[in-house]
């Protein structure tokens, strides 16, 4: 049916008009049963639109639905052209999707912009219009990015149609894209087209032909050819052969009728075409790529099975029907047989390669057990952990021993697991556990994997877990060295974990026993995470350099491995290093992979915008995580993040809410022996003490997680609260027991271990100093440390202490930098009762600081702090891509922020910065 003949359309035809012909973009989906017409329609379209825009046309092809990204190489490969003229980070987003480079995948989001990018540049042009036909078969993460793309196009000139099948669910199905319904044509516009186009039917044929078609364009234009040739004379029963099948199985019915009068070699040609995701219709006329192309199949394209595609010249199928009849005629040996010679053609292609020499196998065969494996890794990696756990399962199906299925299963169980797939891990694990036989090690992993996330069970599943690794270590030790990847690793890991949220001394130094009786068998990342998760003040020396070591290898890292590094990162608080690492790969993973990996993600996210200032993102992020954790039923994870929200309020000064929220957790984790959790409880009580001014509540709160003087072992907040139990004391007249602790803090080597960790320590012994040079000493050395700027926060409560002292010794003029700096750092960060209390302290130093401490309450240009900061780099003299590398962020982000800030300085040039910076009050020179 083209463009030019359609009938009985003239709602949708008067709407699509519209659609063409409106002035900016938008995107409509055509939802209809297959054969209705929506082919038909994008055709009108593109015939409307032609004139006037560039017209790309895609479709979807169900042999590439779990390839990641594949529809998305299909659609914009025309404009990869355009690719070199976009900015450093988009080209290099593209690059890693269409396997051109390696590394981490981008997310959603990012690819999403990018995608918007291309198009504007291309549509700056000429306007573009994106045609999708059968987008039900579209690769997810295509799906996602495509339904982004259209869900932003308003103001732009490009459009986006989509044609999708009703009776196949879709991700588009939740894209929330306006949608046109294609349905049957009525009696009449049906006997119109039958009659246009197959005219003098004799009335018995024609009426069954309307009857069976039942208003579906496809079957009235393909069905009058067959039904008459040599089967007039029958009963309609026997024309058909059954009845009662619904119209799509009817036309495949038909193709096969002209499928089954093909020699053998050409039905063989079609069959291999078919598997492997040849287009259909004129809506795939764009270049095949490496999918395989049909040669000798001119037979088929006489019958009317294949059509020409216009770009590539290639024989494309006529309709997606075809190659459905084509591949339900074929016995099964000859489908895998098809599926063999695929495999073949795709040697170098590791995810194809593997599916099909899969698809060609029935008996166990370790080489495609071992080629879906490697293929399940790749997807991994690609953020499709979902898909992996699939094909891991097809493996262990296809392994020649019980040993190697076992170990596979357990490799899907894992991957499941992270997948916030926990059921379908504990079933897979079961499968892989033959009756009557004790407890696999991956069925332990599962198990405490289970007992940790859902409901925060430490002391079991490390007794559990302990219990696995040691049967392990007897059994190497009787059958020699045995292997410490795989399970094994993942037990050891997965102990680190348990004892890390357990924060218990007792349990982490059975931990640490177990370690070191294994003799040099442990991962050198896994002993990382020993000394940095158990206890940073007597373990952590050195870490940032095994760190850095473990981070070059990065684009080899599974996405549990980036997030167990991240964690060590925070723990020695560089973790800002990796953040845009992290950022990349969490919606990738929430969405499609590994969804409990992606909470973790969340959280490590959260806790460096707390670090640098971000708080209101850090909000953000902690409620987008609460939603996750809450629907996938990770109490652990729920409570976790409830920790995270609570000490943020307490930051922010919503001392209420941090209580409610400490109290929560509290609750919850306290009677678990969660440690890690009400360790993080006390602090919130601790921050929220202090910013209320309840010093004495706010030390009784320090003490419950260290004693002055001391740090105590495994206790992860011992070190991150030295600040709030110096202060405590010293304000509630314990001036010795703070001074023991900063000195203790200096014993133990704490300025070596991590640069915030720099940064309290000379604070505290600034504080505690009893002699006013040393004092002024140390808090220039706090202040002026290069890493400084990175937690507002702590540096704005230094600067404020030091105000306070120079107010007392040296006078208002000496304090006046100090603590209009801290006033307008709080100011800007949000903390309202720290600010107060910054302004309070100018205003007792005399008139002109009081004067200082008004300006700093008056409205000023809204500058947030990472704006500050960059535009102070900037007055320095450093180029966007020099501020990029200091701060973490792409040259085009910079120059975003360079961008708001000019006109809240009122100012038009770089050259414009430094003076406009000086009129801030406080402007923050160290």
């Amino acid at each position: 049916m083209s463009a030019r003949s359609i009938i009985g359309r003239d709602g949708e035809r008067e709407h699509l008009s519209a659609f063409a012909a409106a002035p900016e973009g938008q995107a409509l989906v055509l939802r209809g049963e297959s054969g209705v017409g929506k082919s038909a329609l994008l055709d009108h379209v593109a015939d409307l639109a032609s004139q006037r825009h560039r017209v790309i046309r895609a479709a979807g092809v169900e042999a590439e639905s779990q390839l990641p990204f594949a529809g998305l190489h299909q659609f914009l490969y025309p404009l990869l052209p355009f690719l070199d003229r976009l900015d450093e980070v988009h080209r290099k987003a593209f690059d890693v999707v269409f396997g051109k480079s390696e590394g981490t995948p981008p997310s959603v989001m990012t690819l999403g912009i990018a995608v918007l990018d291309l198009l504007s540049l291309v549509a700056s042009q000429q306007p573009v219009l994106l045609l999708l036909d059968d987008g039900q078969w579209l690769d997810a993460a295509s799906t996602e990015v495509c339904g982004f793309v259209g869900r932003r196009l308003t103001g732009s000139a490009t459009k986006l149609m989509v044609g999708l099948r009703s009776d196949v669910r879709s991700a588009f199905d939740s894209a929330a894209l306006p949608e046109l319904a294609v349905t049957a044509l009525s009696a009449r516009a049906s006997e119109e087209l039958l009659d246009l186009r197959h005219p003098g039917l004799a009335p018995r044929i024609r009426r069954l032909v309307l009857d069976e078609a039942r208003g579906n364009p496809l079957a009235l234009l393909e069905l009058p050819p067959h039904v008459r040739a040599g089967r007039a004379g029958r009963t309609p029963q026997e024309l058909f052969g059954y009845t009662g099948v619904q119209l799509p199985l009817r036309l495949q019915h038909v193709y096969g009728t002209r499928i089954a009068s093909l020699g053998d070699a050409v039905r063989a040609e079609l069959l291999r075409g078919a598997l492997d995701g040849v287009g259909a219709g004129t809506a795939t006329a764009l270049p095949q790529g490496s999918r395989y192309r049909m040669r000798d199949v001119d037979e088929a394209a006489a019958c009317g099975l294949l059509d020409d595609d216009p770009v590539s010249g290639d024989f494309v199928f006529r309709h997606p029907l075809v190659r459905s009849t084509v591949v339900q005629m074929a016995t099964p040996n000859e489908r895998r047989a098809a599926h063999a010679d695929l495999a073949r053609v795709h040697l170098d292609d590791v995810e194809r390669h593997a599916t099909h020499l899969a698809a060609a196998t029935v008996d166990p065969d370790a080489r495609a057990s071992a080629a879906l494996e490697a293929a399940a890794e790749s997807a991994t990696r690609r953020g499709g952990a979902v898909t992996a756990v699939t094909w891991l399962s097809r493996a262990a199906e296809l392994s020649e021993t019980p040993q190697e299925r076992s170990r596979l299963l357990g490799d899907a169980a894992f991957v499941a697991g992270h997948a916030g797939l926990l059921d379908h891990a504990r079933k897979l694990v079961r499968t892989g556990t033959p009756s009557g036989t004790p407890e696999s090690p991956a069925s332990v992993v599962t198990s405490a994997y289970t007992a940790l996330y859902e409901d925060g069970d430490v002391r079991s599943s490390h007794r559990q877990v302990l219990a696995a690794i040691e049967e392990l270590r007897g059994n190497g030790a009787e059958a020699g060295a045995p292997e410490w990847d795989g399970t094994p690793a993942r037990l050891v890991n997965l102990l680190l974990a348990i004892s890390q949220y357990a924060g218990d001394e007792v349990l982490w130094r059975r931990t640490h026993g177990l370690l070191r009786s294994l003799d040099g068998l442990v991962p050198q990342n896994s002993l990382l995470y020993e000394d940095t998760w158990s206890d940073v003040v007597r373990r952590g020396g050195g870490a940032r350099e095994r760190l850095e070591r473990a981070f070059t290898g990065l684009r080899d890292l599974e996405p549990w491995d980036l997030t167990r590094l991240s964690v060590a990162a925070y723990h020695v608080d560089t973790l800002s290093r990796f953040r845009p690492h992290l950022q990349r790969a969490v919606d990738r993973e929430v969405e499609t992979g590994a969804a409990a990996t992606g909470m973790t993600m969340l959280h490590l996210i959260m806790l460096d915008q707390i670090a640098a200032g971000e708080w209101q993102e850090a909000r953000l992020t902690g409620h987008r995580c609460l939603e996750l954790t809450t629907s996938h039923g990770y109490d652990l994870f729920t409570h976790q993040t409830h920790a995270y929200l609570g000490l943020l309020a307490a930051l922010r000064g919503e001392a209420d809410r941090a209580r409610g929220l400490q109290a929560t957790v509290d609750a919850w984790a306290r009677p678990r022996g969660v440690g890690f959790l009400t360790q993080i409880a006390d602090a919130i009580g601790t921050a929220a003490a202090l910013g209320e001014g309840d010093h004495e509540a706010a030390y009784l709160h320090a003490i419950g997680i260290t004693l002055p003087g001391t740090f105590a072992p495994c206790v992860h907040q011992a070190s991150r609260t030295l600040l709030d139990l110096v202060e405590a004391a010293l304000r509630t007249g314990r001036a010795e027991e703070a001074r023991r602790h900063a000195l203790a803090a200096e014993e133990a080597g704490l300025a070596e271990l991590s640069p915030r960790l720099a940064l309290l320590t000379y604070g505290a012994l600034a504080m505690t100093a009893p002699d006013a040079a040393q004092a002024d000493a140390l808090y220039t050395r706090a202040t002026g440390h290069p890493d400084a700027d990175r937690f507002p926060f702590e540096l704005a409560r230094i600067r404020l202490a030091h105000g306070v002292r120079l107010r007392h010794t040296q006078g208002w003029k000496a304090a006046l930098p100090s603590l209009t700096a801290a006033a307008e750092a709080f100011e800007q960060l949000g903390a309202p009762a720290w600010t107060e209390r910054a302004r309070a302290e100018l205003r007792a130093a005399g008139p002109s600081a009081a004067a200082a401490a008004a300006a700093s309450a008056a409205p000023l240009p809204t500058l947030t702090w990472q704006e500050r900061r960059i535009a102070e780099l900037a007055a320095g003299g450093l180029t966007n891509k020099e501020i990029g590398a200091r701060m973490h962020l792409s040259p085009r982000t910079v120059s975003s922020h360079l961008y708001r800030v000019f006109p809240k300085l009122g100012i038009t040039s770089r050259a414009a910065l430094r003076d406009a910076l000086g009129r801030l009050p406080g402007r923050q020179s160290g």
